[in-house]
C-alpha cells in the first residue's frame, strides 16, 4: 500500500459519504422516518454497500469503489413520499432481486436495451434538475459560503482532473460556513441499533419503485463502474457482480435501504492511474470500501452534525454534487439526434414531478418517451 492507494481510496469514499449521505437523509425525512428509521436507512447502504465493495475487491483483485446509488437516492425524492416505508422496504428487496436475476440469467444487456439509454439520461436530468437549480436560491440565503463553494468547484475543476470539482466546492463551502455560520447546539444521539423492517409487497411499488431503481442502478452505476474497469485494463466478472450487488442491495431493502452496489466514479477513482500501479490498485478500493463500511456503523453519531447544517447548506452541496451527474445526462439525452421530441418529453414529464393513478412521473416521462419516439417514428434497433 502507497500514499497514490490511500488518497484515490479517500477520495472515493469521500464521494460516496458526502452528497450521497445528505440526500439519504433529506428523503428520509420527506417520508417522515424517525431518527432510529433513518440510522438504520444509513447503516444498511453504507455499511452493506462498503462491505459488498471490499468482498468483491479482495475476492477478484480487481478495485471496486462505491456504496449506494446517489442516482437512485435522486429518484426517490419524487416518489418515496407517497409510500409507507414497508412498501418502500418491498420495493427495494424487489429491486436487489430483480437485479439478481438478471445476473444469474445473464440478460443483463438485453434489459438495459429495451429502453434506449437517451431516455433513462433524460429521465434523470429531469429528476436532478430539480436539485441543482435550487443552487440559486441557497446561495442567495448564504452568499459568502455560495461564493466560496462556486470558487471551490472552479478552482478544483482548472487545477486537477483527478478530483471531482464537487469536493473543491465542498471544502470551500464548509470554510464558509465555519467564518460566517453560527451552530446551534448539538443535540447528541444514544446509540441505536439498525433493526430490520417488515416488508411489504404491492404491484405500486414493483413498478413505481422497484422497476426504476433497477434500471438506474444497472445504467447508471453498475454498467459505468464495469465500462471504467474495463478501460482501466480489468476483466470483472459481469454476471457475479450483479448477482452479488443484487442480493446486497435486498439484504438493505431488509433495512430499509434503497440499494448497495457497485459505483462508476468510484471504482473511476480507484483502478485510474492515479490509483498506483494496476497490480496495487486494489488496497486503493480496500481503503474506500473500509471507509465507507466505518461511516455506515457510526452513523448514528455523524447524523448528529450533518442535522446542525443549515437547509440553504444542503441544498447548495447537494446542488453541486449532482452538477456533473446533470451535464452528463444532458450531453447524452440531448447528443441523440434519433430521439429529439421522445427525449424532450420524458425530460420535461420528469422535471413535472406529478404523480397520476399512483404512478410516480418518473415511470410516466419513460412511457410518454418510448410511446412518443414510435409515434414520431423516432427509433433504433432497441425499439
Amino acid at each position: 500500500m502507497n500514499t497514490q492507494n490511500i488518497m484515490s481510496g479517500i477520495m472515493s469514499a469521500l464521494l460516496a459519504c458526502s452528497g450521497g449521505a445528505l440526500l439519504v437523509i433529506h428523503v428520509a425525512e420527506s417520508v417522515g422516518l424517525n431518527r432510529s428509521e433513518t440510522v438504520t436507512w444509513m447503516f444498511a447502504v453504507y455499511f452493506l454497500g462498503g462491505l459488498l465493495n471490499l468482498v468483491l475487491t479482495i475476492w477478484y483483485k480487481i478495485p471496486f469503489g462505491g456504496a449506494h446509488s446517489i442516482t437512485a437516492v435522486a429518484f426517490l425524492t419524487s416518489t418515496a413520499a407517497q409510500y409507507s416505508l414497508s412498501e418502500l422496504a418491498g420495493g427495494f428487496i424487489m429491486s436487489g432481486l430483480i437485479i439478481t436475476f438478471l445476473g444469474f440469467t445473464g440478460l443483463f444487456n438485453k434489459v438495459l436495451n429495451v429502453i434506449p439509454k437517451p431516455f433513462i439520461d433524460a429521465l434523470l436530468a429531469g429528476i436532478i434538475l430539480n436539485y441543482v437549480v435550487k443552487i440559486v436560491p441557497a446561495a442567495k440565503d448564504m452568499p459568502f459560503v455560495g461564493l466560496l463553494a462556486f470558487f471551490g468547484f472552479c478552482i478544483t475543476f482548472k487545477i486537477s482532473k483527478r478530483i471531482p470539482p464537487f469536493i473543491g466546492a465542498l471544502v470551500f463551502a464548509i470554510v464558509g460556513l465555519l467564518i460566517s455560520y453560527d451552530f446551534p447546539i448539538m443535540q447528541f444521539t444514544k446509540f441505536v441499533l439498525p433493526h430490520t423492517v417488515l416488508p411489504s409487497f404491492s404491484m405500486g411499488a414493483l413498478v413505481s419503485i422497484a422497476i426504476p431503481i433497477s434500471i438506474l442502478i444497472l445504467s447508471n452505476d453498475i454498467a459505468v463502474a464495469l465500462a471504467a474497469l474495463k478501460n482501466n485494463g480489468y476483466d470483472p466478472p459481469v454476471n457475479k457482480t450483479l448477482i452479488f450487488s443484487g442480493l446486497f442491495s435486498a439484504t438493505a431493502g431488509l433495512f430499509s435501504g434503497h440499494a448497495a452496489n457497485i459505483g462508476g466514479m468510484m471504482s473511476a477513482l480507484c483502478s485510474g492511474e492515479d490509483a498506483g500501479t494496476k497490480d496495487h490498485r486494489f488496497w486503493a478500493a480496500i481503503v474506500s470500501g473500509t471507509l465507507v463500511m466505518l461511516f455506515g456503523i457510526f452513523a448514528w453519531k455523524i447524523i448528529d452534525p450533518i442535522e446542525l447544517l443549515p437547509s440553504s447548506f444542503v441544498t447548495l452541496i447537494t446542488g453541486f454534487s449532482l452538477v456533473g451527474v446533470l451535464l452528463n445526462s444532458l450531453q447524452s439525452t440531448f447528443s441523440a439526434t434519433n430521439f429529439r421530441f421522445s427525449t424532450m418529453f420524458t425530460f420535461i414529464i420528469s422535471v413535472s414531478n406529478i404523480s397520476i393513478l399512483g404512478i410516480s412521473s418518473p415511470v410516466w416521462a419513460l412511457v410518454i418517451g418510448v410511446v412518443t419516439a414510435k409515434l414520431f417514428g423516432e427509433r433504433t434497433e432497441t425499439l
